[in-house]
């Protein structure tokens, strides 16, 4: 067999290996982290997404097609937005930052619980692992690091990741209403920048960072 063609089959087996384990993790993930802002809007008085079935773990409510052919493709995607009506909030711009950071939040937490989760599973193995425990262990690995990685991309502050509801908070009026309208731009840099894989290193080493700070707390709690 040519090198060229081997080379390209063992990319493609690595590429269909790395989706297995993404796919089911982001169909955790993604309901999750919806669910948390359509929670926390309707904890706020906003009930359109509760109205509109949106607070839901069923992942087909919550799958974007362009977002999923972004994570197919690049490797980040993401989920359709949850419908929020600022206008019932007792404070719009408060509100709306509290609405996304639960979202990044629930991701933040999960990657913890997935690291805790991963130690404990680990730790009572023994012996030679076998295949289906070498399965499990990398699909909660897996869960860590996309957990990790939702929770950092989604705090970008450009329009219409979390990131920028929570940095308009901060914004006044003129500078909030410049910031949105050519939020466009910044959309199709950020996509420009994650499709030609600009974006990886630099996510790669804030997700080290955090998973570092995450083995820290486990070892001082001795649950490694």
């Amino acid at each position: 067999m040519p090198t060229a063609v081997a080379s390209l089959l063992n990319n493609l087996t690595n590429y269909l290996m790395q989706m297995l384990y993404t796919l089911p993790v982001l169909l955790i993930a993604f309901p999750i982290h919806e669910c948390s802002h359509g929670l926390v809007a309707y904890a706020l008085g906003d009930d359109t997404a509760k109205r509109q079935g949106r607070i839901t773990l069923n992942p087909l409510k919550h799958l974007d097609p362009f977002g999923t052919i972004m994570l197919v493709i690049a490797h980040f995607g993401w989920a359709k937005p949850v419908p929020v009506n600022p206008n019932n909030f007792k404070n719009r711009k408060a509100g709306m930052a509290l609405v996304a950071f639960a979202g990044p939040i629930s991701n933040l937490i999960m990657g913890f619980l997935s690291l805790v989760l991963f130690k404990v599973f680990f730790s009572s193995l023994s012996g030679n692992i076998s295949t289906v425990q070498y399965v499990i262990l990398d699909f909660i690995r897996y869960s860590v690091i996309i957990n990790v990685g939702l929770f950092i991309f989604n705090l970008i502050p450009i329009p219409p990741l979390d990131g920028s509801r929570i940095i308009a908070l901060f914004l006044p009026g003129k500078a909030e209403d410049f910031y949105y309208r050519y939020g466009s731009i910044l959309q199709v840099a950020l996509i420009m920048l994650i499709f030609f894989g600009a974006f990886t290193g630099p996510l790669m080493q804030m997700e080290n960072n955090v998973i570092g700070k995450f083995m820290n707390i486990l070892q001082m709690s001795n649950l490694t």
